[in-house]
C-alpha cells in the first residue's frame, strides 16, 4: 500500500485538535475520520476540521476499513483498553501519553501488537521536536562533559473546582500522569532507566496528585530530579548539568519558542544555540506512518513504554510507602 497512512481520531478531546494541526503539515499521513459517542457532535467536530467522516461510536470507527490506524486520545484510564481494541481491529496505534501507570499492561498490550502483526507507539510528541534532537547532539558531543544531574519541572495552575477529568482517580488523572511523564521521558531518554526512586506528592481533586516531586538515581551516579504540579504558576523547563557545563533547555515539552542555551565553566557568557521551528506533531505522525509503510519500527517503541510505565508505577509506589523503591528489570 502507499500514499499517506490513513488516520482516525478515537473522540473529539481537546488534545485531538494538536494531531489534526500536525497532520495538515505532515507529508506520509492524514485524518480521515473521527468518532464520538454523540454522532451530532461527530459531524459537527469533522466538518469544522475538513475530516471526512464522523462516526458516531468508537466500534464504528475501529470497523472502516479505510482507517489504518488509531490515534487515542481519551482519559487516561480508556488509553490502554482502547489501543488494544485497536489493535486487536487491526490497527496501528497511536497512543497519547500515558500510555499506562503499571508496566505489567504496557507490556500486554505490545504483546497483543505483536500478535495482531500491527505498531503501537505512546504519543511523546516532544522527543520530536528539533530542540530535543540539538539537547541530545550537545550532550553527546561532550559539549557538558560527563553528564552529572538531569532537572525536569512541568506544572500549571488549574481550578481546584474544575469538572476536569485530570483531578479524577477513577480516571487516572493526577499531575504525573498529565504533566510529570514528559519529565520523566526526558530524565530517562539523558540518564537511561533508573536503579532506584524516591517521591512525595500533595494530594488534590478526588485524591489524585496534585503536585508531585521525586529523585532518581541513574547508573554512572548520575541524578535525575522533577516537579510537576496542578497548583503553581505555569513553568516548564529542562537542565542537564555535566562536569564541565550546564544545557538549560527553555519551553522544553511543545516548544513553542524553543531556547536551548549552553553554560560551560570556561565560557564568559552563555551561548545560545540555534533551533529550528517544527511541529512536533506532524514529525510524530509522519515517524509512525513511515514505519507502517516500511515495516519497521518507530522511535518510540516497546522498550521506551515499558520503562516508562515502570518508572512512574515506582513513583507512585514510593510515595504512597514513604520509602525509595528499587526498580526491578
Amino acid at each position: 500500500m502507499s500514499g499517506p497512512v490513513r488516520f482516525g481520531v478515537l473522540s473529539t478531546a481537546k488534545i485531538a485538535d494538536a494531531i489534526i494541526g500536525g497532520a495538515k503539515q505532515a507529508t506520509a499521513a492524514e485524518v480521515v475520520a473521527v468518532a464520538s459517542r454523540d454522532g451530532g457532535r461527530a459531524q459537527g467536530w469533522a466538518r469544522e476540521r475538513g475530516v471526512a467522516r464522523a462516526h458516531g461510536s468508537y466500534e464504528d470507527l475501529l470497523a472502516d476499513g479505510d482507517v489504518e490506524a488509531i490515534y487515542v486520545p481519551l482519559p487516561n484510564s480508556m488509553h490502554l483498553p482502547w489501543s488494544v481494541r485497536a489493535l486487536e481491529a487491526g490497527k496501528h496505534v497511536l497512543c497519547e501519553k500515558p500510555l499506562s501507570r503499571r508496566a505489567a499492561d504496557v507490556e500486554e498490550a505490545f504483546a497483543v501488537a505483536g500478535r495482531s502483526q500491527r505498531l503501537l507507539m505512546e504519543g511523546f510528541m516532544w522527543r520530536y521536536h528539533p530542540a530535543t534532537d540539538t539537547v541530545r547532539r550537545l550532550v553527546d558531543e561532550g559539549a557538558i562533559g560527563r553528564l552529572r544531574v538531569v532537572r525536569a519541572a512541568f506544572g500549571f495552575m488549574l481550578d481546584p473546582a474544575a469538572d476536569n477529568v485530570r483531578w479524577s482517580a477513577g480516571l487516572e488523572g493526577g499531575a504525573m500522569m498529565d504533566v510529570g511523564c514528559y519529565c520523566l521521558s526526558a530524565l530517562r531518554l539523558f540518564a537511561g532507566e533508573p536503579d532506584r526512586v524516591s517521591a512525595e506528592l500533595v494530594e488534590g481533586g478526588d485524591g489524585v496528585d496534585a503536585r508531585m516531586a521525586g529523585l532518581l538515581r541513574f547508573g554512572g551516579d548520575v541524578l535525575g530530579t522533577f516537579d510537576c504540579a496542578f497548583d503553581v504558576p505555569r513553568r516548564a523547563g529542562l537542565e542537564l548539568v555535566g562536569e564541565t557545563g550546564t544545557i538549560v533547555s527553555l519551553d522544553p515539552w511543545h516548544g513553542g519558542e524553543p531556547v536551548v542555551r549552553v553554560l560551560r565553566e570556561d565560557a564568559a557568557e552563555p551561548e545560545d544555540v540555534p533551533v529550528e521551528a517544527a511541529n512536533p506533531y506532524s514529525l510524530e505522525l509522519d515517524d509512525l506512518a513511515r514505519a507502517v509503510r516500511e515495516g519497521s519500527e518507530p522511535r518510540l517503541g516497546r522498550a521506551d513504554a515499558v520503562g516508562q510505565a515502570r518508572t512512574i508505577e515506582a513513583l507512585y509506589e514510593a510515595a504512597r510507602t514513604g520509602s525509595g523503591t528499587f526498580l526491578a528489570r
